[in-house]
């Protein structure tokens, strides 16, 4: 463990070294100049602090404010011949643990700083569990909604290699618009979850070989509200971008898609996005009722679609990524695609 001692009187660095290096496991990290001391914390992670309230420059409390922006649980044991109790409440209020008076007794010291690492240790060890528990949750929610998609993918003549595909196109379109990593990810996870209204639709329309009657093409266009509210009775903000997505990927870009004919970027992004990757996916995939589009005359209509249908800006992302576009074409096959080794 790492204990980085500031005091600008050498004489006082020594005392303190002296006296740290008898808990065992301790590495002493000493320093005269409080701007260093501070330059070495932010990059090297500290376990405790042992700093000199009095110091040219920036005192102990400066130094031990700008420490908490980066650290705001690591103990602070500020040494201090001061027991004004003004500056005390302002040293505590900008993060010092606890103080320790001059002179400095040895068997105080040591057992302070000995309890300070103790409690440190318990809060990164809490922070670990916390973290895989957190890990363990989240990797159980995204299982979820996989089997949830592939339930609703059961009762659709599209396959899970589709959800696979989509959602990889989306996560690609994404990244080529800029969105964070973590927003990739949370796409990713959600994009699935696009059609998982169809549960609501009935059999003799879902899996209708020939072409919907308007009628009927009404009741198909339920789906999307009734995967919103399915997914939105959640409180997970991931199932919360799911519905946002199964409630727009069917919007179009100028106004004409549905359920509620939203219009340019009052679709959400993602919802965009989708719409995008879905289309593509589903004209390039053989079903029972359609043969397969080939690659040229599916590129054709999204370019074509490309500010009626289509965001413009997702349709150049998703050309801008096509090798890659390709490639998990290769790797998320159709078992019917695979049995024909293509």
């Amino acid at each position: 463990m790492k204990v980085v001692i500031v005091d600008d009187v050498q004489l006082n660095v020594s005392l303190l070294k002296a006296l740290v290096s008898k808990l065992p496991d301790v590495e002493p990290v000493c320093f005269t100049e409080p701007q260093q001391a501070l330059e070495w914390c932010l990059a090297n992670d500290p376990d405790l602090l042992i700093v000199d309230f009095m110091m040219p420059g920036l005192s102990g409390t400066e130094l031990t404010q700008r420490f908490r922006q980066r650290y705001p649980d690591t103990p602070v044991l500020m040494v201090t011949a001061n027991h004004e109790l003004e500056l005390r409440y302002d040293a505590l209020n900008k993060g010092v643990t606890d103080f320790l008076n001059k002179p400095i007794n040895s068997t105080e010291l040591l057992a302070r700083a000995k309890n300070m690492l103790a409690l440190n240790r318990s809060h990164k060890h809490l922070a670990d569990e916390v973290r895989k528990a957190t890990a363990q949750i989240v990797a159980q929610e995204r299982e979820t909604i996989f089997c949830l998609a592939k339930a609703a993918e059961y009762r659709d003549p599209e396959t899970g290699a589709h959800i696979l595909r989509m959602a990889h196109y989306s996560r690609l379109i994404a990244s080529r618009l800029g969105v964070s990593e973590e927003q990739q990810d949370i796409l990713l996870q959600a994009a699935p979850m696009h059609d998982i209204g169809k549960v609501g639709t009935p059999d003799m329309i879902l899996l209708k070989p020939g072409r919907l009657t308007p009628p009927e093409f009404e009741v198909m266009k339920q789906h999307a509200t009734i995967g919103y509210e399915i997914l939105n009775a959640n409180s997970s903000p991931l199932l919360k971008v799911a519905a946002e997505i199964a409630y727009t990927h069917h919007e179009k870009f100028d106004g004409s898609g549905y359920p509620r004919g939203l219009r340019g970027d009052a679709i959400p992004l993602f919802g965009r996005i989708v719409a995008v990757a879905d289309v593509f996916d589903a004209l390039t995939s053989e079903r029972p009722y359609k043969k397969a589009w080939s690659l040229p005359d599916a590129s054709k209509l999204l370019r074509d679609g490309a500010g009626n249908h289509f965001d413009p800006a997702c349709v150049q992302a998703f050309f801008a990524a096509w090798d890659e576009v390709l490639k998990i074409r290769q790797i998320y096959q159709d078992e019917a695609d695979e049995q024909r080794g293509l």
